[in-house]
């Protein structure tokens, strides 16, 4: 497998530029989060932390959870009118045609979500965030987290050419 293979001349396809900003992007707004509040802006604890209004175990009911519940989906909602408003104002089809099936996507998505809890976060708050403060398990979690895509890019070309 080859660069050129995925992208013509060795290019990417839209350029380099936009992935350069959206990375600062993504840099100063956890940077800023962090040192204007000294909270850390990951977003697998969104899904708990929404599930603390309706969820009475115990596990939902943290004072970590319950506690943050506010701030966290106020910061999921920015991410959500953030992406809105690239595509209002890049112009960009706001419409994506998957053509994998729904049943697929729910089971991954229900793996990347136990997986996010199982490794106490996901690839925004170890590699962003975990990363940028210079934490042990987060580089763990990252080195685990891309030798895993690595592994499965790799597998699922020579099993379909994906």
């Amino acid at each position: 497998m080859t660069q050129s293979m995925w992208f013509p001349n060795g290019a990417l396809p839209l350029g380099w530029e936009h992935y350069l900003f959206g990375g600062l992007c993504l840099g100063a707004g956890v940077a800023l989060l962090f040192v204007l509040t000294g909270l850390i802006g990951g977003m697998s604890s969104v899904y708990s932390t929404t599930w603390s209004w309706f969820v009475d175990r115990p596990f939902f009911q943290q004072s970590s959870l319950t506690g943050s519940r506010v701030w966290r989906v106020a910061y999921a909602g920015g991410l959500i009118i953030g992406a809105a408003a690239w595509f209002v104002w890049s112009g960009q089809p706001t419409r994506v045609a998957v053509s994998t099936p729904t049943w697929q996507l729910f089971v991954g998505g229900l793996l990347v979500g136990y997986g996010a809890r199982l490794s106490q976060g996901c690839t925004s708050g170890h590699g962003i965030c975990g990363l940028a403060s210079l934490s042990r398990p987060s580089l763990v979690a990252v080195v685990t987290f891309m030798a895993t895509a690595f592994m499965t890019a790799n597998v699922m070309w020579r099993l379909v050419g994906v």
